[in-house]
């Protein structure tokens, strides 16, 4: 596996923790987060149990908040949301560990 650049780190870091907010925010309570690293990406996974999809908005200049699904689909190669078969859904972000 290509070695992570500190960009590439801080990329990570960023989508687990506006994932993981979101997660708890707007979740039932407990979430659950999934990494993953192998060949040239990271996945990053985060589970909660609420029925509501999250929703991408258009980032606003001098919003306070609002931007975090915006960045992470700008950072992540591929963006999806995945229901589960008992109830909530799975955002999952996968993000390239290496430029091509």
């Amino acid at each position: 596996m290509p070695a992570l650049t500190a960009d590439r780190v801080e990329d990570a870091s960023l989508v687990v923790s506006e994932l993981v907010t979101n997660a708890t925010r707007h979740g039932r309570g407990e979430c659950r987060l999934r990494l993953r690293a192998g060949g040239r990406r990271v996945t990053v996974e985060v589970h909660d149990d609420s029925p509501h999809w999250p929703r991408v908005r258009p980032i606003a200049e001098l919003a306070e908040n609002g931007r975090g699904l915006a960045m992470v689909r700008l950072l992540a190669r591929r963006l999806s949301v995945p229901g589960d078969v008992g109830g909530g859904k799975t955002v999952r972000a996968v993000l390239a560990t290496a430029c091509r």
